[in-house]
């Protein structure tokens, strides 16, 4: 056995307990850094060649691992872009200089532009949904752009689509489909069954109210048949409120005028044929709102039944010119802004990043990893789909250090450095007796 040999070996373990010391004060100084990942020293041994005559000692290797993959606990917080990843996952985020990185730390906040960065610096990545942005790539990070929750104008939203649910009463008298006093005609004292109305928006913002007329025009033998008649309301006659609609100078009422076929079996809609107005869609009407966009309102949920008028559900998408006042973040990432009006509109969507190997990504400053040969190729997808864990909102990922198994650790790696210390002032000792040797 060497005595060098021996003394080598005893620096070794040193080195080795340095390294875990090392983890050990990292992980104690980063106890309540969000989304921080424990780091750990893992020790390998490393053997020189023996033979039975004499033992050559070798050493110890360290290796520095993280535990990417390990989830944190969750603390709640009163932000919405406060965000925490409850599964597997990263946020994307980009620093200053535009290179993209992958973090679990996400206590984001609106700088003075309005772009959400961490408490490290680092800018959230997202996908702009505002005017059917894109949704990306699956195999890389095109198409993000750093997510903004700043929109300092009023926002107006013209109608483009909707839906009606209701069921129109199978026993109702019909009026003929010829019969010069239907609503379609626009006249005084026109004949309909039942009429409602619902709220719309025009390139401005401005409301339009549609009144909504439906008429039993089933003929005595044959498929029952209504027509729907749509008209504006502010055209309305001042004295009935009602019929006779007055045209407008370069317009038309109705704006809308459609026949539905339903299925006598069942009640349900069948089909249905405009006649003014555009081209119906597939189980529904067209629209033209006057200063706004063509408007499609589904009917597919429309019934005739043995029952009642009855008007179940009506939505309009669009909305009035409205200031933001909040943005809310669901759990698949959809970032909305919430406008004083109430409406929401999805503005972002915020991704998750994946790599096969989690626990094999470099870490970087600022709580930040990169991928590495060992760790995979990046891939993106939505929150909660594809094995990627949900996005909570008003949460925040705490670091995953216990401090008392830190403690703990520390006293190990100090005695443990304490032994090979003294195995290498032994060495020396015997080393300094051979040095002293004299010959009588």
């Amino acid at each position: 056995m060497s005595l060098f040999g021996m003394m080598r070996t005893g620096v070794s373990g040193m080195n080795a307990q340095a390294n875990a010391l090392g983890t050990v004060s990292d992980n104690i100084s980063n106890s309540d850094t969000t989304g921080y990942k424990r780091a750990t020293a893992e020790f390998s041994t490393l053997l020189q060649g023996t033979n039975t005559n004499s033992y050559t000692s070798g050493g110890v290797n360290t290796d520095v691992r993280y535990g990417v993959s390990d989830q944190g606990n969750m603390q709640g917080t009163t932000s919405p872009t406060d965000l925490a990843i409850n599964g597997n996952g990263f946020f994307v985020v980009n620093s200053s200089s535009g290179t993209p990185y992958l973090t679990r730390a996400g206590s984001f906040v609106p700088d003075s532009s309005g772009n959400l960065v961490n408490a490290a610096g680092f800018f959230l990545m997202g996908y702009n949904l505002t005017n059917g942005g894109s949704t990306g790539v699956a195999n890389g990070l095109t198409g993000l752009q750093k997510v903004n929750v700043a929109q300092s104008a009023l926002r107006a939203t013209a109608s483009t689509a909707g839906s009606f649910s209701a069921n129109l009463p199978s026993g109702s008298t019909a009026v003929p489909a010829g019969d010069p006093t239907l609503p379609s005609n626009n006249t005084a004292g026109a004949k309909f069954t039942d009429k409602t109305s619902m709220v719309t928006y025009d390139n401005l913002g401005n409301p339009v109210t549609l009144d909504v007329y439906f008429t039993n025009t089933s003929p005595a033998a044959g498929p029952p048949t209504w027509e729907v008649s749509v008209f504006n309301h502010a055209d309305a006659n001042a004295t009935s409120g009602g019929f006779p609609y007055t045209v407008p100078a370069g317009g038309a009422e109705p704006l809308s005028v459609a026949s539905l076929a339903f299925d006598p079996a069942t009640g349900a809609l069948a089909s249905t044929t405009q006649s003014v107005g555009g081209t119906a869609p597939v189980n529904g009407i067209n629209v033209a709102i006057p200063n706004g966009q063509n408007f499609s309102l589904d009917f597919s949920k429309v019934t005739q039944l043995g029952t009642g008028f009855t008007s179940i559900n009506a939505q309009a998408n669009g909305n009035a010119p409205s200031p933001l006042t909040g943005v809310d973040i669901a759990n698949d990432g959809t970032l909305f802004s919430i406008y004083q009006n109430g409406t929401r509109i999805p503005s972002y969507k915020i991704p998750l990043a994946t790599v096969a190997s989690p626990d094999n990504l470099t870490p970087q400053s600022g709580n930040v990893y990169s991928p590495s040969v060992t760790s995979g190729e990046v891939t993106v997808g939505t929150a909660g789909a594809g094995g990627l864990g949900a996005i909570d909102s008003k949460s925040l990922e705490q670091s995953t250090v216990d401090l008392a198994t830190e403690l703990t650790k520390m006293v190990e790696a100090q005695r443990a450095y304490s032994a090979n210390s003294k195995v290498f002032q032994t060495g020396a000792e015997l080393m300094n007796v051979i040095v002293n040797l004299q010959v009588q």
